[in-house]
């Protein structure tokens, strides 16, 4: 037994320090009092494929035919915002600021407060740094550079989302993080005091700074190792101030509950959607841009009202999809449904309930050109396009 032990200790020395650590004790226990935890792993609000469905020799010749690889990645340097930091140093006239540092980062100043999601300054989201999906933008600003931060909330556990090297930098400060269940036992792993880290589960809420931050459903998973074991949870969230209230999604796949949250906690000046890494291959954990303005609008109550702000797309290639789609697709869709949606470049503060939100299509001169295969309303874009006189007489946008 004692050799068992001993080979086990030595195994978990072997484990990278990216891979976290697991749950146990007191942290365990909460785990398995949860109403949302059974079988020994935490549960969906509804059934969910975690596992990438259909044929994977399909997948892969799709996934690596030469034309559409090189659509996954932009013609040239993605530009980044150039006056970040001389912008933040203003406060927001309206109260609610929101600053997409790429992919699902986001700064949001609220209500004189400032809120981190789930920060990824990383190069690449991978446990490795000599592999693994890499930035195809620099970061807009420096971490050390943005200044205090009142608290960082984490959606899940996934390295696009939960970054050692950025946590670690917070680790020195004194900001608190906010998490679902679980994820409390890596940032403890990586050096943050258990006394800045707050755990919730599924509607739980807690005050901080004078916020309330509530963590809601989502329809995901969880893991970082090479064994997942589900002990971790995933979660969208709520933030309310005194004035504004605003939602981050995570990453989720499209489910009836966004409407039970808008209800409940809607509506908001400002959503922040998952809209990015989609695929017919795991149809239930991302959603798609039109499924990501339907989330949207069941947040707030069925009809357009404030604004959109793509997540997850434009940082890293994590799906079969051309880079730039998600968010020429977003910007269609939101039109056909006369809902105001921003599309800044990385780095570029915003006012969602002030004039002038970013909203022009700026990845048009940095994608590789291609036939655009999505669809609005069911019915194909280009044919949308050509309706409305968006292409010239040569048949080019």
């Amino acid at each position: 037994m004692s050799g068992t032990r001993h080979l086990r200790s030595q195994l978990r020395a072997l484990r990278p320090a990216a891979f976290g650590a697991d749950p146990s004790g007191a942290r365990m226990e909460r785990i398995r009092q949860s109403p949302n935890f059974a079988d020994g792993v935490f549960q969906n609000p509804l059934g969910t494929r975690q596992r990438p469905s259909g044929s994977m020799a399909e997948f892969a010749k799709i996934y690596f035919r030469k034309e559409e690889r090189a659509r996954r990645t932009p013609a040239a340097a993605i530009p980044v915002h150039p006056t970040t930091l001389k912008d933040l140093s203003r406060p927001p006239v309206t109260g609610l600021r929101l600053t997409w540092m790429g992919h699902s980062s986001v700064l949001a100043e609220i209500d004189g407060r400032r809120v981190l999601f789930d920060p990824v300054w990383g190069e690449r989201c991978s446990p490795f740094p000599f592999a693994g999906p890499k930035r195809l933008h620099a970061v807009p600003v420096p971490l050390a550079a943005l200044g205090p931060v009142d608290v960082v909330v984490i959606s899940h556990d996934h390295y696009d989302h939960l970054d050692l090297p950025t946590i670690k930098a917070l680790a020195g400060t004194d900001t608190v993080f906010a998490v679902p269940l679980g994820v409390g036992a890596h940032l403890e792993h990586w050096g943050v005091s258990e006394d800045r880290i707050r755990e919730l589960d599924w509607n739980e809420t807690v005050k901080i700074a004078g916020l309330a931050l509530t963590a809601t459903p989502a329809r995901h998973f969880c893991g970082r190792g090479l064994r997942n074991q589900q002990h971790t949870l995933w979660a969208s969230w709520v933030v309310k101030g005194d004035e504004h209230r605003i939602y981050h999604s995570g990453d989720t796949g499209y489910f009836p509950g966004f409407k039970d949250i808008g209800a409940e906690h809607g509506p908001f000046d400002a959503t922040m959607i998952q809209i990015g890494a989609y695929s017919e291959y795991w149809p239930d954990i991302h959603m798609t841009p039109e499924e990501g303005l339907r989330a949207h609008l069941d947040l707030q109550g069925g009809s357009p009202h404030g604004i959109l702000l793509p997540i997850h797309w434009g940082t890293f290639n994590l799906a079969p999809h051309p880079w730039s789609e998600p968010g020429a697709w977003t910007r269609e869709a939101a039109r056909s449904a006369d809902q105001p949606v921003a599309l800044p470049l990385p780095g570029e503060p915003f006012e969602p309930t002030g004039p002038n939100v970013p909203s022009e299509a700026w990845w048009n001169a940095y994608e590789v050109p291609g036939p655009r295969a999505w669809r609005v309303g069911g019915v194909p874009v280009e044919e949308q396009e050509r309706e409305r006189g968006d292409w010239d007489l040569a048949g080019e946008r």
